[in-house]
């Protein structure tokens, strides 16, 4: 087993992307970084390095246990990482309506605006 592998082959290894090519697109358009510091596709990564992976507008943090570079399983690619992503907040009930309810009345825009703190 080698003792390092490249940021893109180790993002799509532990499934953090569905392909290798979705994981260079990533890595080169800055949305990794490794140890705080942006990379290239081609950049090993090794154990305890912390990877930052923005994805759909939200950082994930991931710490690398073991450098893979073959696509495993799901519960092997688990073991390779630890994830210390905190939780997102959860959305608002106020803000989820229900699907087909169509657009909000005057009075409704209101109460959403006043529970938002937008007193206008």
């Amino acid at each position: 087993m080698a003792d390092s592998a490249r940021v893109d082959a180790w993002l799509w290894a532990v499934r953090v992307y569905k392909t290798r090519s979705a994981a260079t697109t990533a890595v080169r358009a800055g949305h990794v970084r490794v140890n705080g510091e942006r990379v290239k596709a081609a950049q090993p990564v090794r154990p305890g390095d912390e990877l930052r992976v923005r994805i759909a507008g939200f950082d994930r943090i991931l710490v690398v246990r073991r450098p893979i570079a073959k696509r495993v399983g799901a519960a092997v690619a688990a073991t390779a990482m630890d994830d210390c992503t905190p939780p997102r907040d959860p959305v608002p009930a106020f803000a989820r309506r229900d699907r087909g309810a169509g657009r909000p009345t005057k009075r409704e825009r209101r109460e959403i605006d006043r529970l938002r703190g937008r007193d206008d």
